[in-house]
């Protein structure tokens, strides 16, 4: 089991990323439970980027409902249209908010938060959860964080959501 996360001494969030991905695969891979595996991951990717929060919102019925996270409180639950992660799992799409006051019907958990990234995780038609990743600072994430979190979503898809179906076809 995987307990000591290696970081390179790079600042860049690619390099990061990158050195992560794997770290992250390997933690995982052993544990069954989906929740031990989702606080790990809100872990990981806190302390490598220092964001303000990361928090996974699982889909319970028609509202996503607050999971593992790091960071200060949060919202307990959001109804499926409303705020990023509403948009997100409505829309079955990453969708990054540089400036979070600018958006349409967000959800302002804290006011402290600036920008915001939101990925889901589809599997059999729906959305099954969504990462959620707010920073303290406007314009915080990129397209290539877009294109790391969805790697990371798909590593969380294999060892749960496809393995899931594998199984019950067996």
């Amino acid at each position: 089991m995987a307990e000591l996360l290696q970081l390179p001494e790079a600042k860049d969030r690619e390099t990061i990323y990158i050195a992560l991905l794997p770290q992250i695969k390997n933690l995982i891979a052993a544990e069954k439970d989906l929740i031990a595996n989702l606080a790990n991951i809100t872990a990981v990717l806190h302390q490598a980027f220092n964001f303000f929060w990361v928090g996974f919102y699982r889909r319970i019925d028609d509202e996503l409902v607050l999971g593992p996270f790091q960071g200060t409180l949060a919202c307990t639950r959001i109804h499926l249209f409303q705020g990023v992660c509403g948009a997100s799992a409505s829309q079955k799409q990453t969708i990054i908010v540089p400036d979070v006051d600018l958006f349409p019907g967000h959800i302002a958990c804290s006011s402290a938060s600036r920008s915001e990234i939101v990925v889901p995780l589809e599997d059999a038609g729906e959305v099954q959860l969504v990462l959620d990743i707010d920073s303290d600072k406007i314009n915080d994430f990129s397209t290539s964080d877009a294109f790391y979190l969805e790697q990371l979503i798909e590593l969380i898809k294999q060892r749960h959501f496809d393995s899931c179906k594998h199984n019950y076809q067996e």
